[in-house]
């Protein structure tokens, strides 16, 4: 595995450590913070004030929004840059899959007047893309796969914490709705790994 570059601090970093600081970053958007739009915010008079969301709920939106430009990104690079057809069409379905999901819940959202808080983790998944960026071949399929299995175990279990954790209905019902679809992509990222590594 490749070795990342932080130009800050001029000194290097692996994946693993990047993996381990979006984790603890991850500590932070857990926070119960009301969710709520500036729209929402100047409208209030006007129509009903949004109801802030649960720390669990507020959890599982910061992290399933953050997700989406991640898995897009990464799965783009993957789509263009994978040296097997495999590969290719595994990051092609990410990037339309977390398209779709994301659309879902903003939906969700615009409905409850609310929009995820800003997070931390934004920097910690730009720099693994950065990585893929400029990793060719073996190195990037073996990263971007590595990568999705660790995304999916982690992705999994935030979908299970929401639909026992989560007090918002809507919420649960898209975490339950969803989590099926996120399984299937951790089967296929594992059935990858072994072509990989």
């Amino acid at each position: 595995m490749k070795v990342l570059a932080m130009n800050t601090h001029s000194q290097s970093i692996g994946l693993p450590a990047v993996l381990a600081a979006a984790t603890i970053l991850g500590l932070f958007a857990a926070l119960p913070l009301p969710i709520t739009s500036a729209s929402a915010a100047q409208t209030s008079a006007v129509s009903a004030p949004a109801v802030p969301l649960g720390p669990a709920d507020t959890y599982f939106v910061t992290q399933t929004s953050l997700g989406t430009p991640f898995q897009v990104d990464s799965g783009r690079l993957a789509e263009a840059k994978g040296t097997t057809q495999a590969i290719r069409s595994y990051a092609k379905l990410m990037v339309g899959s977390h398209i779709t999901v994301n659309n879902a819940l903003l939906g969700i959202l615009k409905k409850k007047q609310a929009a995820p808080p800003p997070t931390l983790l934004k920097a910690a998944y730009s720099t693994m893309v950065s990585t893929l960026q400029h990793e060719d071949s073996q190195a990037l399929d073996t990263d971007y796969v590595r990568g999705q299995v660790n995304y999916q175990r982690a992705n999994t279990a935030l979908y299970q914490y929401e639909i026992a954790n989560g007090t918002d209905p809507d919420l649960k019902a898209f975490a339950q709705a969803t989590l099926p679809k996120i399984q299937d992509h951790l089967e296929r990222a594992l059935k990858l790994q072994g072509g990989v590594d």
